[in-house]
């Protein structure tokens, strides 16, 4: 990992603007960029469950709390479910194959806070991916230093969970939206 990353810059809709960033400097300056966010999801009984990964302690941000299936930024030049299906891949070790993957919107984040005693600003578009094939957690090749366990979750809790803010999940609520809108539970 000696190079830095290097994002396209984009408008607010998350269309790039022919400019790039270094990722250090997005995130201290909030500079617009793209992400891709997967949520695995399967039906349990008459709810939908999701499958959520414990971040690492060592993150950036929201250090060993659960988030998204998987997700991460768009590097420069990428389309997001490229980036979709790599991120799946490095962190999770799943090999999702053209059309396993369910694009079903997109949304922004935005905020600044502090991790670790210095502020983190992020500000970025997420394009939100579906995969509902199944998936054994206990088989899953899971990348050590992102990510520390995974774990399926009624979405009803993720939602009580997030409105309470109890320190257990970090998912960006409009992501869970998107997802329970193409799921089609509110």
């Amino acid at each position: 990992m000696g190079s830095e990353e290097i994002f396209d810059i984009t408008d607010e809709n998350g269309f790039v603007t022919g400019k790039t960033v270094a990722r250090s400097e997005a995130h201290e300056k909030g500079i617009m960029h793209r992400t891709a966010h997967i949520w695995i999801v399967r039906k349990g009984g008459q709810s939908y469950q999701v499958l959520l990964q414990k971040r690492s302690a060592e993150k950036e941000s929201f250090p060993s709390m659960y988030d998204t299936s998987s997700a991460g930024h768009i590097q420069a030049g990428d389309e997001p479910l490229e980036s979709a299906q790599r991120e799946l891949f490095e962190e999770l070790g799943i090999k999702a194959n053209e059309g396993d993957l369910t694009y079903a919107g997109k949304f922004h984040i935005n905020y600044a806070m502090e991790f670790h005693g210095k502020m983190f600003r992020d500000n970025e578009v997420a394009f939100v991916y579906v995969y509902e094939k199944p998936v054994d957690e206990t088989n899953l090749v899971l990348q050590t230093e992102e990510v520390e366990e995974v774990r399926w979750f009624d979405v009803e809790d993720v939602v009580k969970g997030c409105e309470h803010r109890d320190g257990t999940f970090c998912v960006p609520t409009e992501g869970l939206e998107t997802v329970m809108k193409y799921l089609g539970v509110n």
